[in-house]
């Protein structure tokens, strides 16, 4: 019972903070709009001000979009480094990444956006992660037997091969695309699509109530693939389920904000450091950290430099790394 407790406060905290983190984006920016006056519109609706417009069609897209792609990315990292018993595994590591990359890259160098319109580019961009996914299931599965280091392996060459496929294809494009590229590879939660961002929330949702049908799995394979398996797990099948839950929820997060690194590698980190290994806390833990994350970094790269904006993988890059170095040198000897 007391166990219970403590996750129960550790979930009651962080939605906490994930609401204040919410209430200081909506507020900061180039334009400030007092904490009061939030909540009346929150509460009351339009009232035919500015505000209303900064606030429902600028502001809140882009916390709901930061929320749903934070908590997707911390959660296929969680799954992925219990699967893999490895702590740098990430959800860009299976070179995902660079799939959507290689995608959006020959969609706006070909000019096919302006044929069917802005959906393309997110289109492209999951159909890359897609074609990704499906090469590294096809190339590492083996006589029904899904082997998770050659998984890794496959996954990391494969990165490799779309990363100079896409300098390749940027060498050759021309200059007014070339800026698109390269915004879009650093990430960005600018996107006024409703249809996308609740795309992004429901596979965000559904993702992590598929990820509790196997926390225990997740805890068995802590101790090992053969133990797990001595414990009645089904290890082959639920390997094949879980890859395939995280290669949707980062090729979601791809296609809808482009490239966003470190938030699936540092978030498990840090909340494993809070609340222990076990699944069944970690999973909520980090989902709920991830979009709390992701959110507070978007809010700084909108106003370090305001009126101007960064891109949010810039800051995530930064701020990520100065923190996973930080938790090595403060666990030399731990895992």
């Amino acid at each position: 019972m007391s166990k219970l407790a403590g996750w129960m406060s550790v979930i009651l905290l962080l939605f906490l903070l994930l609401a204040g983190v919410m209430f200081v984006a909506l507020s900061v920016g180039a334009t400030q709009i007092p904490f009061a006056k939030i909540l009346s519109l929150l509460l009351h609706g339009n009232d035919g001000s500015a505000y209303y417009s900064i606030l429902f069609k600028i502001r809140l897209p882009r916390i709901i979009i930061g929320f749903a792609v934070g908590s997707a990315l911390s959660l296929a990292g969680v799954i992925l480094q219990g699967m893999f018993r490895n702590p740098l595994v990430e959800p860009y590591t299976l070179g995902i990444s660079g799939g959507a990359a290689l995608g959006v890259c020959l969609g706006i160098v070909l000019r096919i956006n302006n044929v069917f319109g802005t959906i393309t580019i997110p289109a492209l961009g999951f159909l890359g992660a897609m074609a990704v996914i499906w090469l590294i299931y096809f190339l590492s599965v083996r006589k029904n037997i899904m082997n998770l280091q050659g998984i890794l392996l496959t996954g990391v060459m494969i990165s490799f091969i779309c990363s100079a496929l896409f300098m390749l294809v940027m060498a050759l494009a021309r200059m007014e695309d070339l800026h698109g590229i390269v915004f879009w590879t650093m990430g960005s939660l600018e996107q006024s699509d409703w249809n996308l961002i609740k795309v992004i929330v429901i596979v965000s949702m559904l993702g992590l109530c598929a990820a509790y049908a196997f926390c225990k799995d997740l805890n068995a394979f802590a101790l090992g693939e053969e133990e797990a398996l001595h414990l009645g797990i089904a290890t082959h099948t639920t390997k094949k389920i879980l890859f395939v839950i995280t290669s949707l929820l980062t090729g979601a997060s791809v296609a809808v904000a482009g490239i966003i690194g470190f938030v699936g590698l540092v978030i498990p980190h840090c909340v494993r450091i809070l609340v222990g290994s076990d699944h069944r806390i970690l999973l909520a833990s980090a989902y709920l950290a991830g979009g709390i994350f992701l959110i507070a970094c978007d809010t700084i790269a909108r106003t370090l430099i305001a009126p101007m904006e960064l891109p949010v993988g810039v800051v995530t890059g930064i701020l990520g790394g100065t923190v996973f170095i930080y938790i090595l040198s403060r666990n030399q000897g731990g895992r």
